[in-house]
């Protein structure tokens, strides 16, 4: 496929760490073409003096400040902005875009009363919110097939929602009054930007728990799962990656080990980013990777069910779903431009 034949792509938000993941799985696509990459903070700055790694794939191309005449009309458009950022962007671009894919929140919640309780502030455009994707395609495949806009998940409910949409579908564990997701995440999670909590000097052989009962994560995994949750978040020391052990009751007291593994295996068996194993996964076997590891235990003495994610919050929890989630919209093959396997050591 020549250059002037491959899908036309934007990113507004380009500049930040789910901006650049995709530029460097676009660098890779076989069928997609990266035409304009907006940040206004880093305007006139060539894409490469900010991520070298991308040199190979850029060269001279400089970051641009946002103008929605130069996305109008694309193929695919990414916002990678800041939460409750991308209202007025999308605004601009909604239908005048072949599929516009929000990385940030604005659009994950379809009751619009929730996000001033979670996120502070009314939202501008509640009649969208209905029109948006929830773009998980292990659970809302067909829905995304020709979806001209998607809310891509959060990166912890994506480990949440993953783990636990297989039991909930099957009827086996109480959804209420018992769920607990305690999941760890790589400082990338918290954005480029520099914050105090984010430092080199704060993280580093440190490891602490924050958004105690408040974090904004919480709504978004209970709508898709539909279970009460409690929920508590960790800042890990390391880069990128989620650890999500979730915890929950069996609706059957004789469900097994077994039968989870089994009831895993036959949930994901034809999804080709999703790895079920007995072993217990890790962050660095999904570095760089769109795959989530998932294992699950029964542990008879409690009655407790525990089900184990891991995945790249960058990529299956960001950038790599939105193309995962862009690759159906257009009728391409899935997996096009996404790595499975991780990199180690």
């Amino acid at each position: 496929m020549s250059n002037s034949e491959k899908i036309r792509v934007g990113i507004v938000g380009a500049s930040g760490f789910t901006g650049a993941e995709l530029m460097r799985l676009l660098g890779n696509h076989p069928e997609m073409e990266l035409v304009a990459a907006a940040g206004d903070t880093q305007a006139g700055i060539a894409i490469k003096s900010l991520y070298p790694s991308l040199a190979a794939s850029y060269g001279d191309m400089l970051y641009s400040a946002y103008d929605p005449d130069d996305f109008q009309g694309l193929d695919i458009v990414f916002l990678g902005l800041p939460h409750m950022a991308s209202q007025p962007i999308a605004a601009d671009l909604y239908n005048k875009v072949g599929c516009l894919l929000d990385l940030g929140s604005d659009f994950r919640l379809k009751d619009p009363a929730l996000y001033p309780e979670w996120y502070g502030a009314e939202h501008s455009m509640p009649d969208l919110l209905d029109d948006f994707v929830y773009g998980l395609p292990e659970i809302f495949r067909n829905e995304l097939k020709d979806a001209k806009a998607v809310a891509v998940p959060g990166c912890y409910p994506t480990s949440a929602i993953l783990a636990l949409k297989p039991f909930v579908d099957a009827g086996q564990i109480l959804t209420h009054g018992g769920i607990v997701v305690d999941a760890a995440s790589g400082v990338s999670g918290a954005g480029r930007a520099p914050k105090p909590n984010t430092t080199f000097a704060t993280v580093d052989e440190n490891f602490s728990a924050y958004g105690l009962l408040t974090h904004r994560h919480t709504p978004e995994i209970e709508q898709e799962t539909g279970c009460q949750v409690l929920f508590t978040p960790h800042l890990a020391p390391m880069v990128r990656g989620i650890l999500s052990t979730c915890y929950a009751r069996p609706a059957n007291s004789g469900f097994s080990t077994e039968d989870a593994l089994e009831l895993l295996c036959n949930y994901y068996f034809e999804e080709p980013f999703v790895v079920v194993d007995e072993a217990s996964p890790s962050t660095k076997a999904t570095l760089g990777a769109n795959t989530v590891h998932l294992t699950a235990r029964v542990d008879q003495r409690t009655g407790w069910l525990i089900i184990i994610s891991a995945l790249d919050n960058l990529v299956k929890g960001a950038s790599g779903g939105a193309i995962q989630c862009a690759n159906i919209a257009m009728g391409i093959d899935e997996s096009a431009g996404l790595p499975v396997s991780g990199l180690m050591p």
